[in-house]
């Protein structure tokens, strides 16, 4: 029986002349450097397991101001997850922030939730969040952070 064999790499590079040299923006081990805003300790445990395994450099923080003292102290990173309502400066306050910091303008940022109404995806995308994602939806999460990393490449 004859067999097709595809031969993804020459696809993706005719799509993305630079797919194989991506390197600039990943950690020093290669992998892409991940926050990961969460202020319950349920779902840091359940998420930074799932996204290490995935190929991600995870640092966890456990608010927004946390977050904020991370941006503050000079930290980048390829993106950001965040979930939306924590106590302090929640994570629409962290988007907008980002988004008026030169710093971490251009970073995505998907937002975790679980509320995923039209106004809630809306008030989302006009914090500054590239994507919005339901807290228990692991898949989605992970095709999320592909598309928004793949986005952010091909604009820079």
């Amino acid at each position: 029986k004859s067999t097709d064999i595809i031969d993804t790499s020459h696809y993706l590079t005719q799509a993305f002349a630079d797919w194989f040299s991506r390197e600039a923006a990943m950690s020093s081990d290669g992998q892409r450097r991940l926050l990961l805003v969460e202020d319950s300790a349920f779902f840091r445990n359940m998420l930074s397991p799932l996204l290490s395994a995935a190929g991600y450099d995870v640092t966890l923080a456990e608010s927004g101001d946390e977050a904020l003292k991370l941006l503050d102290s000079g930290d980048d990173f390829d993106i950001i997850v965040s979930d939306i309502e924590m106590p302090g400066t929640s994570g629409f306050d962290l988007a907008k922030a980002c988004r008026s910091d030169q710093r971490w303008k251009d970073t995505p940022i998907v937002a975790l939730s679980s509320h995923s109404s039209p106004e809630h995806l809306k008030r989302g995308r006009e914090a500054g969040f590239t994507d919005y994602v339901a807290k228990f939806d692991r898949d989605a999460l992970l095709a999320a952070l592909s598309q928004s990393l793949s986005i952010a490449g091909d604009a820079a």
